[in-house]
This record gives C-alpha cells, sequence and structure tokens, in this order.
C-alpha cells in the first residue's frame, strides 16, 4: 500500500512539474506582450501630444547615442525636425527637457530681427567641422560635439564658449530659402494689426530672399516622400514642408500670402500627377485674385515616367542618389521659364446627350490609341494589385507587356478612319493610323523624345513655352517602341494653336498626362489655358534610368 502511495505521489509531482514547465513560459510570454503593448501605448501617447516630431526606429542608420542618459543605443526614438535621439526609457524625460525647432517664435515683445543659435548636443552628422577650429567632429565613440538646428554649424564641446550660446545665428547656407520664426510671429501680429506694409521686415526687405516651400507626396516613390520630408524638416523651417497626403496644395500655398511678393519657390516631390495637382491649386491662387503670390515651381521626381520634370532638367527619377543639401542648392540656381497648360474638352457625341462635357488640364500630352490603351491595362492592373506596382523596374516590365500584347491583338487598327484631325481649323488627311500624340513638351513615354524622334530630319523645334501644340502619329505599339529607341521617326502631322479630333464611330483609349480612359464618339478641342512659373535646372535631361541631372 506504502508503494502505492509514493508512486501516486511522484505523478502527481510529475503532473505539477509538467503543468509548470508548459504553463510557466506561457506567462513569461503573456507578461512580456502586455508589458511592451503597455509600453507601445505610453510610446503613442508622448509622440502624439508632443511638439517633436517623433518617429520609432528598430535600427539607427549611425553610431547613435541617447541625448539624456548618454548610452550607445541601437533602436530608440529620434525627432524629424531637430534630430535628438534617445532611448525607449529617457523618451518621456527627452520630450519634457529639451524643446524642437520653433516654427513661430512666441511672447517676444516688438518685432525681432534675430534669433540665437538652438544648439543640440550629440549625434552630429558624420564628416561635418567644427566651426571654430575647423577640425572634425563626432570623431569619439560617445555624446559629444554640439549642432546648430538652424544653421547646420557644428562645434567641439572644448571649443564651445559662452558667446556662441548667445550669439545670432545666421541660417547658415540656405539662409536665403528658410523662413525664420521671428519673421512668422511679427507677420502673424501686423495681420492681427490689420498692417500690410512688410517691406521693412527683416528678412522681407533682404534683396536675395526667396523663401522655398517643399509640397511632398508621401504615395510616390516607393516611401522616398517620406524620407525626403524628414531630411527637408532639419534643413528648413518645418512650417515650410508639406505632406500633401495630410494637407491638399490649395490650403498649402496660402503661406505664400505671407512672403514676398513674386520670390517664392515650391519644390514639389513627386510624378507629374503631383505638379499637375500643384499647378491647378496655383491656378485657384489667379482665381482668388492672389496672382503677386504665385510661385515659381521646381520638380523632384518620385516615381516614374517623369516627361514633365525630365523636359525641365531636373531628371527623369530621384532614388536618394543626391544629398537634399544639392537639390536645395539647384532650386536656388535655378532659372525661371514658363510652361504653358491646355484645356481638353471631350464632348460626347449625340443630340440627347445632356451630361456637361469631360474638362482636363494638359501639362504633358493627349493620347488616342495604342499608348493610351498600354496606360488603361496598366492602370486597371494597378488598381487591383497596388503593391506589386512599387518599382520602377515591374512597372516597365509591365509596359512592355502591355506593349507587345498589343502587337499581337491590333486594337486600335484604321485610327485613321475613324477619327477626323484638324489643326489651327484645317482638316488634316490622314496616312494609314494606329495612335495619334498631341505635345507640349519635349519629352514623351518615360524619356523619349517624340517629335526629334531619330533627328535626322528637318524640323520646326519643340518648346514648351511658345503657344504650339506637335501632333504626331504611330503605326502601333511597335513602332512606339522603335522611336523609343531610336530606330525610326513618328508621323509628323504639324504644329497648331488650336487641336480638334473627332472621334466618328467605336469605342477607343484616351490618356490625359497618363491618366486614361474608354471613349466613344465624341469630340475632343485642345486649346490654350493658360502659363505656369517653373523653374529650370541647366542639368542635362535623362532617361528614365539615369537621372545624373540632378547632381549637376
Amino acid at each position: 500500500g506504502s508503494g502505492d502511495a509514493s508512486r501516486a505521489v511522484a505523478d502527481w509531482r510529475l503532473a505539477v512539474w509538467t503543468l509548470c514547465s508548459v504553463l510557466l513560459p506561457v506567462l513569461i510570454t503573456a507578461w512580456c506582450s502586455f508589458q511592451r503593448s503597455r509600453r507601445q501605448l505610453l510610446i503613442r501617447d508622448i509622440f502624439r501630444k508632443s511638439k517633436h516630431d517623433w518617429h520609432y526606429t528598430d535600427l539607427f542608420g549611425q553610431p547613435s547615442y541617447c541625448c539624456v542618459c548618454a548610452q550607445h543605443i541601437l533602436r530608440g526614438a529620434f525627432c524629424g525636425c531637430c534630430g535628438l535621439r534617445v532611448s525607449e526609457r529617457c523618451l518621456k524625460k527627452a520630450d519634457q527637457r529639451f524643446l524642437c525647432k520653433e516654427i513661430m517664435m512666441r511672447g517676444t515683445a516688438g518685432a525681432p530681427s534675430s534669433m540665437p543659435h538652438h544648439w543640440i548636443r550629440g549625434n552630429v552628422p558624420l564628416c561635418s567641422c567644427c566651426m571654430v577650429c575647423k577640425q572634425q567632429c563626432g570623431t569619439q565613440p560617445k555624446l559629444c560635439d554640439y549642432r546648430c538646428v538652424w544653421c547646420q554649424y557644428t562645434v567641439h564641446d572644448e571649443c564651445m564658449v559662452d558667446c556662441l550660446r548667445t550669439e545670432d545665428c545666421t541660417f547658415g547656407e540656405f539662409k536665403d530659402l528658410i523662413i525664420p520664426p521671428y519673421y512668422l510671429s511679427t507677420i502673424n501680429q501686423m495681420r492681427k494689426e490689420k498692417r500690410t506694409s512688410y517691406e521693412k521686415v527683416v528678412p522681407y526687405c533682404r534683396k536675395h530672399w526667396m523663401p522655398v516651400m517643399v509640397l511632398a507626396n508621401t504615395r510616390s516613390g516607393n516611401n522616398m516622400g517620406e524620407i525626403l520630408l524628414g531630411e527637408f524638416k532639419m534643413l528648413l523651417n518645418p512650417v515650410q514642408v508639406f505632406d500633401l497626403s495630410k494637407i491638399a496644395p490649395a490650403k498649402a500655398l496660402q503661406l505664400c500670402t505671407w512672403l514676398p511678393c513674386n520670390t517664392v519657390r515650391v519644390l514639389v516631390c513627386g510624378g507629374d500627377g503631383t505638379v499637375g495637382w500643384v499647378l491647378d491649386a496655383i491656378d485657384e491662387m489667379k482665381i482668388k485674385g492672389q496672382e503677386r503670390h504665385i510661385p515659381q515651381v521646381a520638380i523632384l521626381p518620385l516615381g516614374t515616367g517623369n516627361d514633365l520634370s525630365n523636359t525641365l532638367g531636373w531628371g527623369a527619377g530621384y532614388a536618394g542618389e543626391v544629398p537634399v543639401e544639392q537639390i536645395l542648392r539647384n532650386v536656388m540656381e535655378a532659372d525661371g521659364i514658363k510652361l504653358d497648360r491646355w484645356k481638353v474638352q471631350v464632348t460626347n457625341k449625340g443630340y440627347y446627350n445632356l451630361r456637361k462635357p469631360k474638362v482636363f488640364t494638359m501639362n504633358n500630352y493627349f493620347s488616342i490609341g495604342p499608348d493610351a490603351l498600354m496606360a488603361l491595362n496598366f492602370h486597371a492592373h494597378r488598381e487591383k494589385t497596388p503593391s506589386l506596382f512599387s518599382s520602377r523596374i515591374i512597372n516597365k516590365a509591365v509596359y512592355f507587356f502591355y506593349g507587345t500584347k498589343d502587337c499581337l491583338v491590333q486594337e486600335c487598327k484604321d485610327l485613321n478612319k475613324k477619327v477626323e484631325l484638324e489643326l489651327d481649323g484645317e482638316r488634316i488627311e490622314l496616312p494609314n493610323l494606329e495612335g495619334i500624340i498631341v505635345l507640349n513638351i519635349g519629352y514623351w513615354g518615360g524619356g523619349c523624345r517624340l517629335w526629334e524622334g531619330m533627328g535626322d530630319e528637318p524640323y520646326p523645334l519643340a518648346r514648351h513655352d511658345d503657344g504650339l501644340l506637335e501632333v504626331v502619329g504611330v503605326h502601333g505599339s511597335f513602332h512606339c517602341a522603335q522611336i523609343q529607341v531610336k530606330l525610326a521617326n513618328p508621323v509628323r502631322l504639324g504644329q497648331a494653336h488650336t487641336v480638334r479630333l473627332i472621334l466618328k464611330s467605336s469605342k477607343m483609349p484616351m490618356q490625359v498626362d497618363g491618366e486614361p480612359w474608354a471613349q466613344g464618339p465624341c469630340t475632343v478641342t485642345i486649346t490654350h489655358k493658360t502659363r505656369a512659373l517653373m523653374l529650370y535646372h541647366s542639368g542635362e535631361q535623362t532617361d528614365d534610368d539615369d537621372a545624373s541631372s540632378l547632381s549637376e
């Protein structure tokens, strides 16, 4: 009987130990998970209430030290405006102890015309030099040396003297682009008092001041817009940098009314569609009577097929190969030019059509035929599976697939029998064609100079500011491909101030600036709408695989 009892006790102990060995890891995992989610809630709460632009990262891109405890950290939070880096456990202390960049000075009497440096200790950029002794900063493996968040000057710990702490900040290399916080506070006060004589306010009165606004589309270019937002906020006043996924261009551009007339420059980070969106908002400013405040527009091309950007010398696509400092220098040095913008009116055929005609604004080109069909197929598939289309190479491969597929089915054949074309009121006899393209700019199809073709024939030059459109025909998508590799010329149909195209029968693919649709019988009329003020970068234009012009 005692043997059975001891065996039962042993079995009981084994059962208890087995249960403990199973339950203990489960309980520890559950406790850790609870603590992690609680910690994440606390971090999110700090991020939401903070004046800093905090972001969390699992791995810093360079050796980093916590600005509170000075310990080496691999992960933690960083501020996208002032550059503070902090460990997770010190986040609350850092948020309370350190001020971020002030976008507008508060509580200042009178009209200040200067402000002291705003120094932050540690994590200075690699290869930065001390403004006092001109030796390299940040070389020691610890939290050391200072950086001013406005002028970006750096100073060694031992070179930091009291006079530097109170000295006026010069705003550094980009002083002509930055909107100082004291300027905004002064203008704000003057607006409250209904005063409009801004001419004496510093730096309004300074000769070379050309404040820049950055409008970035974070949905363009595979997350590149998000990275650029942070980098521009570090170099400029955060009030100058706008995320177009959170604020519409029309609202962002109202900042221009606080700034000197005819001096503001806008850098649009996005594709040609984003540029068109911003130019539409600028046209709205004209309607509101804000013509004097209209800015000049530069482009930082993200994503694919940036033909307008390429035409204006800004390259075909940016992937982070050029530092943002160089981009700002390019914007400063760029020359002002004009860009024709056109009204495209599509009126459906038939006496009983009561719908209003469709009206588009065109900056780049209008087309009917194989390239519009490719864009339509591409667009339909991108809407279904957007995650597949995040890479420029995949996008090009899909376009190639639709181009070769169209070679086989010839969906657009005998276009010349289905349409009538009038240039400045004169009917044009069409040869055997599958597509017609109406061009405003030099580049088409992601880096091809369509009007010039092989460049072996004399023709009047294509310009984007002469009030003329270039009209060409293509024999099919294979012909388009031959033109792109300079093995063929387009069918040049002529240049005109007004283009009228009548689609007599059947449904055809059409596109305006890459926005495609299927269109039944109609009349398309293209007339001059307005001229936009753009900035031209004198770097060489490139094809879609080479964005080196940005570094010129």
